[in-house]
């Protein structure tokens, strides 16, 4: 049986600093995730026995988030034990592919709610705490593409590829603060944003925007993944971009996604928000591994029929500046159309629930402004990328 899925509801947390003294870096990462789905199923007004299944995107699966985050955060927050939930890693677009999972399960016709959601404690679960120190890709996978690189390495490759310059860079990151920092002032993430409780007090807005940052700002600081093995293995790179201020910012948050059919949308009353137009997933160079999101975009819009200047605002994680950059370049789509919020440099990253709280932004930016289409596409470490084109409705 084939039905039509809709999203009724996005919602995120403010996102908190992992540094001492951040929003959430003393509270529990179930316990973050919980109040944020109790919160999603407060205002829906929903019973919660007939949610079908809880999606959880969480990258680092260790310690305080190795039980299966979704089902402790859902059972925490008070809500019937017979609803199941599971807990997917997909690295940086663990919650998207948890939405993409979600509503296909709808559109399957084996589900009609579904909750798709994410939580990332990068301050109490840092990144790369799942791998103990051991080498988690084996013999064969190195002989086939040598020693596995960082991340930012990565980043450094890509902007050497496309001849990105550091103040191209820095003058990305200060945009991405000053629309993030004009969203927040403007009142724009009220509706998106859901209060969370600490024992310091009660937690609103984001921690993370610096709205006066400027790219002469930026340029006094020194790059960050430069070291001698690098600059033997990658000689193509001479000029060494990738700082702290244009690459996004380690943080701790959760965000869910309220997902529903027609069929039971219409039962309860329940107003679509948007409805889904196309997914795509595929896999790039892992060598390279920040440039899928190009190939994932363009397959999406090929399977929607669509061309990029359809699309009336696209979200493209800023993981680190050069990401965006490239992928504009090759998507030759409208750069004020580009993240017109801010990013991750400017609102964080926390792996596992950046998915979903990029479609929380990329909707409530859509209806703010009367727009119809937006597209948002995630890079993923193994040089991955989910890719996802949304219809306001």
């Amino acid at each position: 049986m084939s039905q039509t899925a809709y999203i009724v509801d996005a919602i995120r947390s403010p996102s908190g600093r992992v540094k001492a003294g951040g929003a959430f870096t003393e509270l529990h990462p179930t316990e973050l995730l919980g109040q944020v789905l109790q919160q999603l199923i407060q205002r829906n007004g929903i019973d919660p026995g007939e949610v079908g299944d809880v999606i959880t995107g969480c990258v680092s699966q260790s310690g305080e988030q190795s039980a299966t985050p979704g089902r402790v955060a859902w059972l925490a927050a008070g809500f019937p034990d017979h609803v199941p939930a599971t807990t997917i890693d997909r690295k940086c677009g663990s919650s998207q592919q948890a939405i993409a999972f979600g509503a296909q399960g709808i559109m399957a016709g084996a589900h009609d709610i579904v909750i798709a959601c994410g939580v990332e404690s990068m301050s109490r679960v840092p990144m790369g705490s799942a791998r103990m120190d051991k080498n988690p890709f084996g013999p064969s996978y190195t002989a086939r593409y040598g020693a596995q690189i960082s991340q930012g390495a990565a980043a450094e490759r890509v902007a050497a590829k496309w001849n990105l310059s550091r103040d191209e860079l820095d003058r990305y990151a200060a945009r991405s603060h000053r629309l993030a920092g004009e969203a927040d002032a403007s009142g724009r993430f009220a509706r998106e944003i859901v209060a969370i409780r600490t024992a310091a007090g009660v937690v609103e807005r984001d921690e993370t925007i610096r709205a006066e940052s400027t790219a002469e700002k930026l340029a006094q600081l020194k790059p960050t993944f430069a070291d001698e093995k690098l600059r033997e293995r990658f000689p193509e790179i001479t000029d060494w971009r990738i700082t702290a201020g244009n690459s996004s910012q380690m943080v701790d948050g959760a965000a869910a996604v309220l997902l529903v059919s027609e069929r039971m949308a219409n039962k309860l009353g329940l107003k679509p928000r948007a409805r889904f137009v196309a997914f795509d997933v595929r896999g790039d160079d892992p060598m390279m591994m920040l440039t899928a999101p190009i190939a994932s975009s363009r397959a999406a819009l090929a399977k929607a029929g669509m061309k990029v200047d359809q699309i009336d605002a696209f979200e493209i994680n800023e993981a680190f500046a050069p990401v965006p950059l490239a992928w504009l370049r090759e998507l030759q789509a409208d750069p004020e159309r580009l993240n017109p919020c801010g990013g991750a440099i400017a609102l964080g990253h926390p792996l596992g629930a950046s998915g979903a709280r990029l479609t929380t932004t990329l909707l409530n930016h859509l209806e703010a402004r009367g727009l119809r289409y937006g597209l948002q596409s995630m890079c993923e470490a193994g040089g991955m990328a989910n890719t996802m084109i949304l219809e306001r409705v």
